[in-house]
């Protein structure tokens, strides 16, 4: 991982769990979700922040892939680090890794779009540049490049 890492410490909820105890895996992707919101919120732009200052209508998921390594467990405490790992045109590819005590224990990725409404075609969005300054803010390891309100 080479820019910025947002890292989360989280626990365990029973209700992200089966009847073992052990997470259902759609929280997993659901963890990753909201863990790339909170990545772009370190750009000094909260979600809405980006969508007024950009006029996109979000960064919709176009692709996701997690691999489980270890299991997690009720009560259990975990670390969510997420990092854009790859820069496209239009795409990026946002890089989790959950660690548990340490160990990595779940890894995967989502390929996401920054996309706007398409003016040529009323109901239809489309994949637009992503800005040099979220690149920029993004790929700052040390997390100090904010982007201007």
């Amino acid at each position: 991982m080479a820019g910025l890492i947002h890292r989360r410490t989280l626990r365990i909820e029973w209700g992200q769990c089966d009847p073992a105890g052990i997470v259902f895996y759609p929280q997993y992707l659901m963890m990753f979700d909201s863990a790339t919101g909170e990545l772009f919120r370190r750009t000094g732009l909260s979600p809405r922040g980006l969508r007024e200052k950009y006029g996109i209508v979000g960064m919709p998921l176009v692709e996701q892939s997690a691999r489980f390594l270890l299991p997690c467990r009720f009560d259990d405490e975990i670390v969510l680090e997420s990092e854009v790992g790859e820069w496209g045109r239009s795409s990026f590819k946002v890089r989790h890794r959950i660690l548990k005590d340490g160990v990595l224990a779940v890894e995967g990725f989502e390929k996401r779009v920054w996309a706007a409404v398409d003016p040529a075609t009323p109901g239809k969005i489309k994949a637009e540049r992503i800005p040099p300054e979220i690149i920029a803010s993004l790929s700052d390891p040390e997390g100090q490049t904010v982007v201007p309100r």
